[in-house]
């Protein structure tokens, strides 16, 4: 039995529709999955602002990397920062996305803040839980002479 062009364009037409449909529902569910992280992200913020006196120590995670910044919200200045991607810690570090790196960038800021003159600090964890990583740089940032 013959299949005519028809039918086969039309299979060729619904197997497209179906991967349009599977790619809709991926993209909604990225979408709930970043809405609610901008949701944990402003519960995070209406509590924590930087001032002058004690700014907003800030931190960013990705896969492979870790950034934080010291933040002062009324200037809207950076004072401080330190990352995985500096020079000093890659060169330190075989792998950026672990907890050891975290640490290391955890007392670079910390270094970072005491030679700028910021003792005292609010720790914004932006969207993430303290766990892991996040919780690594802080309790590092802790030890080498900040005060949450």
């Amino acid at each position: 039995m013959r299949t005519s062009t028809c039918d086969v364009r039309s299979a060729r037409h619904l197997l497209r529709e179906q991967r349009k449909n599977r790619n809709r529902k991926l993209e909604l569910k990225a979408g709930k999955i970043q809405k609610a992280a901008l949701r944990r992200k402003y519960h995070v913020r209406k509590k924590v602002f930087g001032t002058p006196e004690r700014p907003r120590l800030s931190v960013f995670r990705s896969n492979r990397h870790i950034y934080t910044q010291i933040i002062d919200d009324t200037a809207g200045a950076t004072l401080a920062s330190a990352s995985t991607k500096t020079k000093i810690q890659r060169d330190q570090l075989p792998n950026t996305g672990n907890i050891k790196a975290a640490e290391i960038v955890g007392e670079a800021i910390a270094k970072q803040a005491l030679s700028v003159g910021i003792k005292c600090v609010c720790f914004d964890r932006n969207r993430y839980k303290f766990h892991g990583r996040v919780k690594a740089l802080a309790e590092s940032a802790k030890k080498a002479g900040l005060v949450f």
